[in-house]
């Protein structure tokens, strides 16, 4: 608004900034989770540790990050472990589900 000083960025930011470099991290490693359950028969054995790879490099930006802006650290923190939680428990259900299902993988080889 006019007349107002521009304020800075509060832990709500933060938070989000911290829980979207999780999921872009993993979605870098990883193709979705409907693609991972749809191919589960085919991908299981690379699908949760290319998820790991993820989640390992998502804590040391997310650690870096809290070091570095240490008064919105808990924010950071809090973020990346919510993110990191619900990530790896979507592949978790769509390697379980993939693997329970009898639907054909879309990938053929």
């Amino acid at each position: 608004m006019a007349g107002q000083t521009p304020t800075s960025s509060g832990p709500g930011v933060a938070f989000l900034v911290s829980a979207g470099i999780v999921y872009e991290i993993v979605a870098a490693c990883c193709s979705s989770p409907q693609t991972a359950e749809l191919n589960a028969s085919k991908r299981a054995s690379t699908l949760m540790k290319w998820v790991n790879v993820g989640i390992v490099q998502s804590a040391l930006f997310v650690t870096v990050a809290a070091m570095i802006d240490q008064k919105r650290a808990p924010a950071i923190i809090a973020g990346g472990l919510l993110a990191g939680g619900i990530m790896y428990a979507s592949y978790a259900h769509a390697k379980a589900a993939g693997l329970a299902s009898s639907e054909p993988a879309t990938e053929q080889w």
